[in-house]
């Protein structure tokens, strides 16, 4: 039997989008260029006055049913209200109408028993009139109820508008679908396209000094403090302070991430760890948010005396303490970070917090989602297999989500967005999933809102003022191979407004914010900060209507991956001292350094002389202090460096496991995972250095013309300069003493070639 050769390959599309069609034998003006224009028929129900009573208590419970052909749709209902108003506008398809007439009928829900019917009207279809954006909305009128037989009551009125459109009207994205027919109550909200934007994020930098005047439980022991400070659900210590007495010291960051409005409060503990493992609390202060200093430049925050109060309890009351503890800190909110919440590689917005700090805008990004097709079923519903598809685009601060197309395997959304572009070298993220809370429990699943894939695209790769439209197939990696779940057609372009700025986004301006690069954070603070931010941004938006669940959020955020943090410890460690060197952190040190360079330069046959040089100047200042510290005792088992008090008690077992283990499957599979999460760490690393290789391979691919156009004329000129202007002795001179030039002579910022090779594109995007 042959087996069926899958398509895997990017398809280019030519779906019939523009601006140039006509509807109804009107011209379209709408900017919906990007999308195929899908035909609506829009009915608005507003209010009813004046019904006739039917009731034995004279109190009714009306609600309007919009019925044409095969499609019904019914108002929500008011329970014994004197005024009757929906406000609730209903879209059906033009392509699915079957009938001629549209009937809109009244009904009280408190008649059971008999025809519960108040009143009528019935529309001709052909006689509704057509109304394109950018028009005015159509005005709504009273309509005089009829009965069964079509004849006018005396008494009930309807107000309510109707129009044909496209989804470009402006009611489009609150009515309720024709599509979504089989959805009702609650589950409807769900179904709705929506835009979110997210919170604006903040890194909240606690800087613990020193405290004062401690009092500890006991003055016949050595105490062992640290702070502890919380926001909201995130509680961060210090390590215990080598000062064994009352006033001990840290000189500690404590880094949170925190959302504006500031709700939240900042609370810090002075707390003693006890012999018995137990914690005595020796002083808390409350700090309010709102009230710490935003950070704008970069200078350090001031360190302000904290009160430290102390609750005692005497006899079952609250005593009062006329003597408190102090603790210094540093508490600022660094506006001039930018909060990662995403992959560094696929990043959409690298723009600092503060946005008095933001760049000009390059250009506007616009993307229309059109339709996917052959989409794989996901859950069962009454028995028959079924995929009730939406779509997910995120890039920068805002995201947007298409209403939910129930039931079909090739849904058609035709919906089109914009952002502003600050950055080209940005992705745009586009996930599709599957709703799986429109019905309660009748639909078979886990209630997760699973991923049929995602797709990403570069904006650097892209050209400008181009029309992009594309079929991407839908790939997940599953235990039997890769498995195609559909095809997702979209419409992409990138419009520059400036390109004198977008020359000097590639030229002039860091791809991250200065903070960065003057008080750079480590890779275990970034990793661990963005989980933090990634938790806030799951909270904020489970709380939208309709909300965005968790599994939603963290796999459009990859919140899942994972940061190796120790490898290639020793390239590590010469970048930190390099940091130093440039930094001025020791004068001498930087100038012997600067000496030996010029050495090095002038004369490359005394490199191994100056070495050695060097060598003494590294015993001069760091083996002699050491010998004043050197050991005094014989040489014993180090706990510490044997990491003996942190091991538990299954790698215990596992170190004394025979081999081959003897251990039960269970054991054996949680060891094995383990080892699987150490090894895709290290295969994220080893993908991030490909990713900087072929960087350098795409200088010359052109991959992004704009990069390989300048890097070309770069080459030109510095040819002809090193040749006939400059000689080389002079080129490392001058480059070796601007990198490790004083910090008065300028900030410690991005330079123009490592933002160009920052820029640089690479194969991230195509990876599955």
């Amino acid at each position: 039997m042959a087996v069926e050769k899958v398509d895997f390959s990017l398809k280019e599309t030519s779906p019939n989008i523009g601006s140039d069609r006509v509807f109804g034998g009107e011209k379209l003006t709408s900017s919906f260029d990007l999308v195929e224009k899908m035909e609506f028929l829009f009915v608005r129900i507003v209010r009813a006055r004046d019904l006739p009573l039917k009731a034995v208590n004279g109190i009714i419970d009306p609600y309007v049913e919009i019925k044409i052909g095969n499609y019904n749709a019914t108002t929500k209902y008011f329970e014994k209200k004197p005024d009757f108003e929906w406000n609730q506008v209903f879209a059906f398809g033009q392509d699915r109408l079957q009938a001629t007439t549209m009937e809109i009928t009244m009904r009280d829900k408190e008649l059971i028993i008999g025809d519960n019917m108040i009143g009528k009207i019935a529309v001709a279809l052909h006689e509704v009139p057509l109304c394109l954006p950018p028009d005015s909305p159509l005005a709504s009128q009273w309509y005089k109820l009829e009965d069964k037989n079509g004849f006018t009551l005396r008494k009930g009125e309807l107000m309510l508008a109707m129009w044909y459109s496209t989804q470009a009207d402006r009611v489009f994205t609150d009515a309720w679908h024709s599509d979504s027919a089989i959805v009702s109550g609650e589950s409807l909200l769900n179904t709705r396209s929506k835009a979110y934007l997210l919170p604006r994020l903040w890194y909240l930098r606690v800087n613990v000094i020193q405290a004062r005047d401690l009092v500890p439980g006991s003055k016949d022991r050595n105490p062992q403090v640290y702070v502890k400070a919380v926001v909201g659900d995130v509680i961060l210590r210090t390590r215990v302070s080598p000062d064994k007495n009352v006033n001990p010291q840290w000189n500690e960051d404590l880094m949170f991430v925190v959302a504006k409005p500031f709700f939240d409060s900042l609370i810090v503990t002075v707390e003693d760890r006890l012999e018995n493992n137990t914690i005595r609390c020796l002083g808390k202060c409350v700090i309010r948010l709102s009230n710490v200093e935003q950070r704008l430049l970069p200078l350090p925050a001031d360190p302000l005396w904290y009160t430290l109060e102390d609750i005692v309890f005497e006899d079952g009351m609250e005593k009062e303490v006329n003597f408190f503890s102090k603790l210094n800190m540093c508490v600022s909110l660094d506006g001039e970070y930018h909060v990662f919440d995403e992959s560094v590689h696929n990043g959409s917005d690298y723009r600092p917090t503060a946005k008095m700090l933001w760049t000009a805008m390059i250009g506007v990004l616009e993307l229309g989602i059109i339709n996917a097709s052959g989409l794989q079923p996901i859950k069962l519903r009454d028995g028959r297999e079924t995929t009730d598809a939406y779509c997910l685009a995120k890039y920068g601060p805002k995201w947007v989500k298409t209403r939910t197309v129930v039931d079909s395997f090739d849904p058609k959304w035709n919906e089109q967005y914009s952002w502003d572009v600050y950055d080209s070298y940005t992705m745009l993220t586009i996930g599709v999933f599957d709703d799986c809370h429109l019905h309660g429990g009748d639909a078979v699943g886990d209630r997760k809102d699973p991923s049929l894939e995602k797709v990403r695209n570069q904006l650097s790769s892209l050209a400008t003022n181009k029309i992009y439209t594309y079929s991407y197939p839908l790939l997940v990696l599953q235990p039997n191979g890769a498995k195609k779940m559909g095809e997702l057609q979209r419409a992409i372009r990138f419009t520059c407004s400036s390109y004198l700025s977008l020359f000097l986004v590639y030229t002039m301006n860091p791809l991250l914010p200065q903070m960065h690069h003057i008080y750079p954070l480590s890779i275990y603070q970034l990793n661990i900060l963005r989980k933090q931010a990634v938790r806030i941004l799951c909270s904020s938006l489970s709380r939208n209507e309709p909300p965005l669940r968790q599994e939603v959020v963290e796999y459009m955020l990859d919140g899942g991956s994972q940061i190796i943090l120790a490898t290639f410890k020793c390239f590590s460690n010469a970048r930190q001292w390099f940091d130093e060197i440039r930094k001025w952190n020791n004068s001498a040190v930087t100038v012997l350094v600067m000496a030996i360079y010029c050495i090095i330069v002038f004369k490359p046959d005394l490199i191994l002389p100056t070495v050695t040089l060097y060598s003494i100047q590294v015993s001069i200042q760091v083996m002699i202090p050491q010998w004043r510290k050197r050991p005094r005792r014989p040489t014993h088992i180090d706990v510490n460096l044997s990491v003996a008090r942190s091991v538990t008690a299954d790698e215990l077992d596992e170190e004394f496991d025979t081999f081959p283990s003897s251990r039960q499957f269970d054991v054996l599979r949680m060891r094995y995972d383990r080892l699987r999460s150490i090894a895709g760490r290290a295969v994220t690393v080893v993908s991030d250095i490909a990713t900087q290789v072929e960087r350098f391979h795409s200088l010359l691919n052109w991959r992004d013309p704009r990069i390989t156009v300048l890097f070309l004329v770069c080459c030109l000129v510095g040819s002809f300069m090193l040749y006939y202007l400059i000689s080389l002795k002079v080129f490392l001179i001058f480059g070796g003493f601007y990198v490790m030039r004083p910090p008065f002579l300028g900030k410690d910022v991005l330079n123009a070639p490592q933002d160009f090779f920052s820029r640089l594109p690479s194969k991230a995007d195509y990876m599955l």
